[in-house]
């Protein structure tokens, strides 16, 4: 079987392309700081004449996101703009394009922190406290610091008892927050999923968000266009779902997942044991997003 090749940088094949869909956590930065490498080579594609767009399952929408990679010390004008899954969550909850979305009723249940309360703002909503008052749920992720889930799970026993439709504005189950895995919505809508209840899901690996980005990107040959992350299930199968070509790191949410050889490097059959897993087959794998 033929390995994923693993280069040293994004340099060897970026002649192949001429517009990039990144990933912004764990390829751009870490929930904390912007990676001065993946700057570095944000740089370099730009002076290549090259155009990218951000795509992330970040749940907020997309003037929000692009002001905290700006306060984490992403620079502006090198990229042509940004997409994420809570900007579409919130387009369909706000103009109900389909028969899921025109059923959500009025009153809706947000799960989710504090730094996702701007999901709320200009949607024709009443917000409510309990899944016994609601008509529907927004789910963003959790808002319980501890991790224990004991309030979530509570409501959403509720809800699926009361068949209410929910919008998850992230599909990510999990992500690596400075360093600290936590939980995210996708973990959240699986297990409301698995109680029986109805999901939206908006957001990588499904196809809404990456047509968007082609429209911001402006280059309609999709062979001309790489996407780059570090989730296997909403990254490479997102792309593969585009029929993209995809470019796989390995230092994030994965990188417990291949053994190494004796001179430290992934190992090759791991690798691609993870992607036959997902039933993908990135072009390429970097351990970094540098140049």
């Amino acid at each position: 079987m033929t390995p994923i090749p693993h280069l040293a940088g994004l340099q060897a094949l970026a002649a192949d392309y001429d517009g990039f869909i990144l990933d912004l956590w764990g390829v751009i930065h870490d929930g904390k700081r912007v990676f001065p490498h993946a700057v570095e080579t944000l740089r370099s594609l730009k002076a290549a004449g090259k155009r990218a767009v951000l795509l992330s399952n970040a749940p907020r929408r997309e003037a929000v996101v692009q002001a905290r990679n700006h306060e984490i010390g992403l620079p502006e004008g090198l990229v042509e703009g940004i997409v994420t899954s809570g900007e579409e969550a919130w387009r369909h909850m706000h103009d109900r394009p389909d028969a899921f979305h025109q059923g959500l009723g009025r009153r809706c249940l947000h799960l989710g922190g504090p730094r996702d309360r701007s999901m709320r703002e200009g949607l024709p909503y009443d917000f409510v406290e309990s899944a016994a008052e609601a008509d529907c749920i927004l789910n963003t992720g959790s808002a319980e610091e501890d991790g224990s889930m004991a309030a979530t799970e509570e409501a959403l026993a509720l809800a699926a008892g009361r068949d209410l439709p929910m919008v998850c504005a992230n599909p990510d189950r999990v992500v690596i927050t400075g360093g600290r895995r936590e939980p995210c919505a996708g973990a959240i809508a699986d297990r409301y999923e698995a109680l029986g209840g109805r999901v939206a899901w908006h957001g990588k690996p499904f196809a809404g968000v990456y047509r968007r980005a082609m429209e911001k990107l402006g280059i309609a040959d999709k062979a001309r266009v790489l996407c780059v992350g570090d989730g296997m299930e909403t990254d490479m199968v997102g792309a593969e779902n585009a029929g993209l070509h995809a470019l796989f790191i390995l230092g994030g949410i994965h990188q417990d997942d291949f053994g190494r050889n004796d001179q430290g490097g992934v190992d090759p059959v791991a690798l691609l044991r993870v992607a036959d897993h997902y039933e993908v087959r990135p072009v390429a794998a970097l351990d970094r997003f540098v140049w």
